[in-house]
C-alpha cells in the first residue's frame, strides 16, 4: 500500500530526512514498523506567513522500497536504417522530438543553424565582451536553443497536453538533479544545462540519428503540396518526406521563408516590455519577511500580474540570483532575457515585466508582430549608443517620467547607460508598464524603489507568429508532411511545454507515416 500525506515544516525540519519521515508517518497514522520506505514527491515554499514554511507531499510505502529515479540515459533502438525525419532546430522541441522519433523507429536528422555548446560559448563571449552578434550562434540559436543559456526553469501548466513527469525524468536521466522531480518550481541552472544537452545529443547519435550544426535551412522543397526535403544555406539538400519545424521564437528568417514560399502563417499575440532588476536581498526581505534570508531557504522569487486598460501587465521569467543576458539575434538590436546558475547565488534578481501585445500592428499582416518587435529593439540599440550596451533607467524615474542622473550596479554583462527607456517604448506599452509597476509596488513592500533598475528591452517572450496545423494530425493544413512544432510555431512557451510538443509531434509523424 502507498499512502500520500501533506505536511508543513520549518526549513530546518524539512532539511532533515529523519524528521520528514517521522512527521509523515505520524500524520498518516501508520505504525513505524509497517513502513518500508518514504519519499518526498512535492516540495514548495510558503512565504505568506511571518515565518516561511516548507510544504511537502510525502508518499509512504508499506509494501516495498520505492524505485530510485533513473540517472543514466535509457537504451535506445538502432535506427541507422530507418526512414528519415528531418527536424529543423535543436532546441527542447527538436531534441525531444528526436528522442521520441528514435523510440518509435524513425531516424532523426536534426538541422541546427548554430554551433555546438562548446563553440557557442565563444559566440556568447563575443556578444558580452565586444558587442558582436553572430546571427546564427547566440543566446537563442545553437545547440539546445534558447533553453541552454536561459536558466532551465521547468515550471509549466502544460500537464493536460503531455506527460510532464516523463520530460523531467528524461532530463534527470541525462544529468539533471533529481530535485526537479520534486520541486514545485523546478530549475536546472544555466551552468548545468550544457552538459545535459550534450548528453542528449550523444544519445541521439549513438542510436544512429544525426545532429548537424551550422546547417541553416533556407527553403522547403515542396512538390504538389507535399514536403520532399529541405535546402540548406550551402546549397545542399536533405531528402525527407517528414519535416518537423522546431525553430524557436526568434527564427525570423524562417517566418520570412515560409511567407516567401506562400506557406500560410498567421500573426500571433505576444508580450513586450523591459527587464527589472533588484538586489536579491530586497526580494528576500519582501518574500520572507526577514532582514537576512535563512540559508536553508532558496533565494526568493516573485510573480505579479495586473490588468491595465484591458491588457495584462505581468512578470515573466523571474530569475532569482540571476543575470540579465544580451539576447539579440542580429546586429542593430538590443534584446534582453535573464538566467540563473543552479545555486542562484548572484547578488541580483531580475524579471521581465511585460505588457500583452494584441491585435494587428502596422500593415496587419502575419509578420506585423515581427516588425513591431524590431522597431522597439532598434530603438533600444540606438538609445544604448548603437552597441550592446543597454539603455536603463531607475525604476521610480521610469514611472515618474524623468531621466536618471546615475544608475545602480547591474548584472547585464555588456553594461548599461542612462537613457529614457520610458520614451523609447511605444506609449501603449510604456504607459501600462508604469501603472503596472506602481501596482506591483503597492502589493509587494520594498519593490517600488529607485535602487531598482529598468533595462530595455524584453521583446522575445514568445513567437509573434503562428504556423497553423491541423489540431488532430498536427500537420500543416496546406503542406503534407510538414509539422510545425514548439515555441517558434506558436504552440509552446518554455522548455517543458516545448519538449512535450516535440514528443507529441513525433508521435503524430509516426502515426501518419509509420516505418
Amino acid at each position: 500500500m502507498i499512502r500520500s500525506v501533506d505536511i508543513v515544516l520549518s526549513p530546518r525540519e524539512a532539511a532533515s530526512e529523519s524528521r520528514v519521515r517521522e512527521v509523515a508517518i505520524r500524520t498518516a497514522k501508520i505504525a513505524p514498523t509497517e513502513v518500508r520506505d518514504t519519499r518526498v514527491v512535492k516540495r514548495s515554499i510558503d512565504g505568506r506567513a511571518r515565518e516561511p514554511r516548507v510544504q511537502l507531499r510525502v508518499e509512504i510505502s508499506t509494501d516495498a522500497p520505492f524505485e530510485p529515479a533513473l540517472t543514466t540515459p535509457p537504451e535506445l533502438p538502432d535506427v541507422r536504417k530507418k526512414p528519415v525525419v528531418a527536424i529543423v532546430g535543436a532546441g527542447p522541441a527538436g531534441l525531444f522530438a528526436a528522442l521520441r522519433a528514435i523510440a518509435l523507429g524513425l531516424r532523426p536528422v536534426v538541422l541546427e543553424r548554430g554551433r555546438d555548446v562548446r563553440a557557442r560559448r565563444r559566440d556568447l563571449a563575443a556578444i558580452t565582451q565586444r558587442g558582436l552578434v553572430d546571427p546564427d550562434s547566440n543566446y537563442c540559436f545553437g545547440e539546445g536553443g534558447a533553453g541552454t543559456y536561459s536558466d532551465g526553469k521547468l515550471y509549466t501548466r502544460s500537464g493536460k497536453r503531455g506527460d510532464v513527469g516523463r520530460i523531467l525524468e528524461t532530463l534527470v536521466a541525462y544529468g539533471a538533479s533529481p530535485d526537479i522531480l520534486v520541486d514545485a518550481h523546478p530549475h536546472i541552472g544555466t551552468n548545468k544545462l550544457p552538459g545535459i544537452i550534450v548528453a542528449m545529443r550523444e544519445g541521439i547519435e549513438r542510436a544512429g540519428g544525426e545532429v548537424r550544426f551550422e546547417a541553416r535551412v533556407t527553403e522547403l522543397r515542396i512538390v504538389e503540396g507535399r514536403v520532399r526535403g529541405v535546402v540548406l544555406r550551402d546549397g545542399s539538400t536533405l531528402d525527407a518526406d517528414r519535416v518537423i519545424l522546431a525553430t524557436g521564437h526568434s527564427a525570423r528568417d524562417i517566418f520570412e521563408m515560409l511567407a516567401r514560399q506562400g506557406i500560410t502563417i498567421e500573426r500571433k499575440d505576444f508580450a513586450l516590455g523591459v527587464r527589472v532588476e533588484h538586489a536579491q536581498s530586497v526580494i528576500d526581505r519582501m518574500r520572507y519577511h526577514a532582514a537576512v534570508r535563512d540559508p536553508l531557504l532558496p533565494p526568493a522569487s516573485y510573480a505579479a500580474v495586473e490588468q491595465v486598460d484591458g491588457l495584462g501587465v505581468y512578470s515573466f521569467c523571474m530569475c532569482p540570483g540571476g543575470i540579465i543576458a544580451p539576447c539579440a539575434t542580429s546586429p542593430g538590436e538590443i534584446v534582453t532575457n535573464g538566467w540563473s546558475p543552479s545555486k542562484r547565488n548572484n547578488p541580483f534578481a531580475n524579471s521581465g515585466v511585460v505588457v500583452e501585445v494584441r491585435g494587428p500592428k502596422g500593415d496587419g499582416g502575419p509578420l506585423s508582430g515581427v516588425a513591431y518587435q524590431r522597431a522597439v529593439e532598434r530603438a533600444a540599440w540606438e538609445a544604448g549608443g548603437r552597441t550592446q550596451v543597454a539603455p536603463a533607467q531607475r525604476l521610480v524615474d521610469f514611472c515618474e517620467g524623468r531621466a536618471s542622473s546615475s544608475l545602480p550596479e547591474c548584472s547585464y554583462p555588456p553594461g548599461i547607460v542612462a537613457a529614457r527607456v520610458d520614451e523609447l517604448l511605444p506609449p501603449e506599452i510604456g504607459d501600462r508598464l508604469r501603472a503596472g509597476l506602481r501596482a506591483f509596488g503597492a502589493k509587494m513592500r520594498g519593490y517600488y524603489t529607485n535602487d531598482a533598475v529598468v533595462v530595455g528591452v524584453e521583446s522575445r517572450t514568445s513567437s509573434p507568429v503562428r504556423v497553423p496545423r491541423d489540431p488532430e494530425t498536427l500537420e500543416h493544413p496546406h503542406v503534407r508532411g510538414l509539422f510545425p512544432c514548439g515555441e517558434g510555431a506558436g504552440y509552446a512557451g518554455g522548455i517543458v511545454s516545448a519538449a512535450i510538443d516535440g514528443e507529441r509531434v513525433a508521435e503524430r509523424v509516426f502515426a501518419l507515416y509509420p516505418t
